[in-house]
């Protein structure tokens, strides 16, 4: 086996919000990369709308730069469990890892889950504590858990004796020992440098490239983006797809692309160890080989975690349809689908007995969501049923998906919150109290527990909570879980509503729809205060006479209504309901429209 010395693979992985991106931007504007005057976007790598609003990383995206004549690849991971499909795909591409760890927070269970696959990978660590500049910063005990959760995760001798470096990703500083002040990135780079191997490769074999992920170009189409194992590829150049079948078709690399900070660069020839993108190539699958057209050979395929979590996706049929959306019918709804299917390996999408209704399955309620939200900005109408969850039977015995549950609250809430976690079937595993005024719970629950549960313990919590959860394996069925307790309130009617309506409502429950807004037949416009249906007017007007009546007209006092997101749409709804979803509208809707179907 050789070694290419002149190139580094890294990927950086850790929970959300602990600083990735912001460590990236860091890296990037030290390495030279931009000019002094260049104006640069906060958050650079967050290319999609969605990350810049939630502050999360959805999509895996690599970059790369150039330091001390060694050019390091770096891919930014997702830090979220929901999109664990990113993460593992993008630990094939590279040779080590760079854990980040907020420096108060600590480990939190997406920083275990990423670990745990890296260690599975037998990737070497680079420990990264993060936000030292905290108030309620404790980088020390912060340290220990990590050594805690390596040893938890039954690391290896050697992946025990991690470098740790300190730093502030805001203002770009690392030092090595904790009583020194940070200058620059410097310590990391050299970090990266000693600790991260080079590629190695077979120096005769032939081309093995291998898709971790899947991009489009509006010039060349589609490209298959992955690491080049053994041998090299040129433009214009005859390969050979191996797919999962076994089976090999011939293909021809139109256009090769490297990586050279955020640009896609093209290059005439790449070799092992180089990250590229291919084009040319439009009938592959991640996970696939691209290799030798004399000789394939087939590199082992990519295994992903199972999805838990499924939905219902159909074309809009209410009576609004097609008065806001550009794309409403549904083989336009498939296609979309399909198309998501090959590119997101988390996504799996199967037709059912229903000409325009699929069944679409995930990893969790925000993968889900992150699609039916991007789909809504493409210009798509759609409807969705409640999420479900995916069980499957062995021995006779039916299993269901569980979540390692960690809630980091203030203790002021520790009873409001255990309350409402016993019906849900959580069993407490481990509760820690550090003694700053927060108090972490462990629990172990299943996944359907959790449907309906974040918007609750926000409430519950004012705001204050964490809440994360991890998939832990599967268990026998653990009984009735309680969904939502409230009935709805259902228009009986189409039309406008009237303030006059709502006013005489709002003792009846919380509203979902203000004055002067389009109703039909069977929209859901309130939350009933009793637990069954109840039918509305709600464009009920007032009638006028010329006659004055002695209380005089008084004006409407209305409470707001309650505007809810796409997630607490879909935590709300039971399973007759639907919810309609437009580029400019939410609706919620009973399945059955007419009343007398209903009932």
């Amino acid at each position: 086996m050789q070694q290419r010395e002149n190139v580094r693979n890294i990927a950086i992985i850790a929970h959300v919000d602990h600083g990735k991106t912001t460590l990236v931007d860091a890296m990037l504007w030290q390495s030279g990369l931009f000019r002094q005057n260049e104006s640069v976007p906060e958050r650079i790598m967050d290319s999609i709308d969605l990350e810049r609003e939630k502050g999360i990383t959805i999509m895996a995206k690599n970059t790369a730069i150039t330091y001390r004549g060694v050019h390091i690849n770096i891919v930014d991971t997702p830090g979220h469990a929901d999109f664990g499909s990113e993460v593992e795909r993008t630990l094939t591409l590279v040779d080590g890892v760079l854990l980040l760890v907020d420096a108060a927070e600590g480990p939190l269970p997406q920083t275990r889950f990423v670990l745990k696959k890296a260690l599975e990978a037998s990737l070497p660590p680079i420990v990264v504590i993060n936000k030292i500049d905290r108030s309620d910063a404790r980088p020390a005990e912060v340290l220990d858990e990590v050594y805690d959760l390596f040893i938890d995760l039954e690391a290896a001798e050697d992946q025990l004796e991690f470098p740790v470096l300190y730093t502030n990703a805001r203002t770009g500083t690392a030092t090595a020992k904790l009583a020194e002040t940070g200058r620059s990135l410097e310590p990391l780079f050299e970090a990266i440098l000693a600790t991260v191997p080079a590629p190695r490769f077979e120096p005769g074999a032939g081309l093995q490239f291998r898709g971790a992920m899947l991009d489009w170009d509006d010039y060349v189409g589609r490209l298959v983006i992955g690491r080049i194992f053994n041998g090299r590829v040129r433009q214009a150049e005859r390969v050979a797809v191996v797919h999962r079948d076994g089976a090999v078709e011939l293909a021809k690399v139109t256009v090769l692309y490297g990586y050279e900070g955020l640009k896609r660069i093209e290059i005439a020839e790449a070799s092992a160890g180089d990250l590229v993108a291919i084009a040319g190539i439009d009938s592959i699958e991640i996970g696939e080989t691209v290799a030798d057209a004399e000789a394939p050979v087939a590199l082992p395929l990519i295994r992903i975690d199972e999805p838990t979590v499924s939905m219902l996706f159909s074309a809009n049929i209410s009576p609004l349809a097609g008065k806001e959306g550009r794309f409403v019918t549904s083989p336009q709804l498939r296609d979309r689908l399909m198309k998501e299917r090959h590119i997101n390996v988390g996504i799996r999408v199967e037709e059912t007995g229903s000409p325009d209704t699929f069944r679409v399955s995930g990893r969790g309620e925000l993968q889900l969501a992150i699609l039916i939200e991007m789909m809504r900005r493409e210009g798509f109408e759609l409807e969705v049923g409640k999420p479900t969850i995916i069980t499957r039977t062995e021995n006779g015995q039916t299993l269901e998906p569980m979540e390692y549950l960690v809630i980091d609250i203030p203790e002021a809430f520790i009873g409001a919150v255990t309350q409402k976690i016993g019906p849900r079937r959580g069993a407490m595993a481990k509760m820690v109290n550090h003694g700053t005024g927060r108090v972490r719970l462990e629990y172990r629950i299943p996944a359907r527990g959790l449907i309906g549960y974040r918007t609750e313990f926000l409430t519950d919590t004012r705001g204050t909570g964490l809440l994360n959860h991890l998939f832990d394996g599967w268990d026998v069925w653990q009984g009735d879980i309680a969904h939502r307790q409230s009935g709805a309130l259902v228009a009986d009617r189409s039309g406008r509503t009237t303030a006059y309506a709502i006013d005489n409502l709002q003792a009846r429950g919380v509203m979902f729809v203000s004055p002067g807004l389009e109703v039909y037949e069977g929209m859901v416009v309130g939350e009933n205060a009793r637990e069954n249906d109840m039918d509305v007017n709600i464009t009920k007007e007032k009638k006028l006479t010329n006659m004055r009546a002695s209380t005089a007209d008084e004006a409407a006092k209305l409470t707001p209504p309650r505007v809810m997101n796409l997630e607490q749409c879909l935590e709300w709804i039971r399973e007759d309901e639907l919810l309609e979803v437009t580029p400019k509208s939410l609706r919620l809707r009973k399945r059955g429209l007419s009343g007398r179907r209903r009932f």
